[in-house]
């Protein structure tokens, strides 16, 4: 006896089945194709950008210090050691006695890149981006460069800060910082 698998008996199996796969429809030969989503919403544990309340993060300062304008890290009180991303607890230390403070606003590149392929979920349409490191004196730190195109870089350029907003997935307002070129 051979066993035959025909539309037919494709259609009675996909009873109970998801509508997208069940609504396939056949590209002329043997195999059928299944139409997807011409968007898929981004599951929230791969959202690029953390939540940003007190319930959610024990860093919730730093993201309300952004809101406020200021970008800010964690010091700590006991060897002065400055770290970022802001701490709860000193890595040198272990100390848990930190306190935020005010970084400049204004730094330099020190390294950067385009992004061409392989960007986090959610950037898929920025690409190509220039990513970078600023060198803000006490700290180096990674961010998006805006406004900016890799072949008008150069390490050495002034940039300076600035506060996005994020549009996503959550109940609350959120915001990130990125960096843009200044005049030298």
């Amino acid at each position: 006896m051979t066993d035959t698998h025909d539309h037919d008996t494709d259609a009675d199996a996909s009873e109970g089945v998801d509508a997208d796969v069940a609504s396939a429809v056949t590209d002329g030969g043997d195999r059928d194709v299944v139409e997807l989503p011409d968007q898929i919403e981004l599951p929230r544990l791969l959202d690029f950008y953390e939540l940003q309340t007190e319930d959610t993060t024990q860093i919730a300062p730093f993201y309300e210090n952004l809101r406020e304008g200021q970008l800010t890290t964690t010091e700590c009180q006991d060897c002065g050691e400055l770290h970022f991303p802001p701490r709860i607890v000193c890595p040198e230390c272990q100390s848990e006695d930190l306190a935020y403070v005010d970084l400049p606003h204004e730094g330099e590149l020190f390294a950067f890149s385009t992004v061409r392929a392989g960007a986090p979920l959610g950037m898929e349409d920025e690409v190509p981006f220039v990513i970078g490191i600023v060198d803000l004196g006490p700290v180096k730190l990674s961010a998006h460069l805006d406004d900016a195109e890799y072949d008008d870089l150069s390490i050495g350029d002034p940039v300076e800060v600035k506060i996005v907003e994020i549009d996503g997935p959550v109940d609350h307002e959120r915001v990130f910082y990125r960096f843009v070129p200044t005049e030298s």
